[in-house]
């Protein structure tokens, strides 16, 4: 299962939510732009689990 966001710039999620992984493809990106693991690394802690009452106990 997978999600498509954007048009320009467009990321596609694929994985199990709760399963072992999940990726992400970045296509449209600027040539140039420098993105590191630790920046999306961010992004992703920010939904994991137990983060606050918005978020399920997966």
């Amino acid at each position: 299962m997978g999600n498509t966001f954007g048009h320009l710039f467009r990321i596609t999620t694929f994985g199990e939510s709760h399963g072992g992984a999940v990726g992400v493809v970045i296509d449209g990106c600027p040539p140039q732009i420098e993105i590191s693991a630790d920046e999306i690394q961010v992004e992703l802690d920010r939904r994991r689990p137990g983060q606050s009452k918005l978020t399920t106990p997966r």
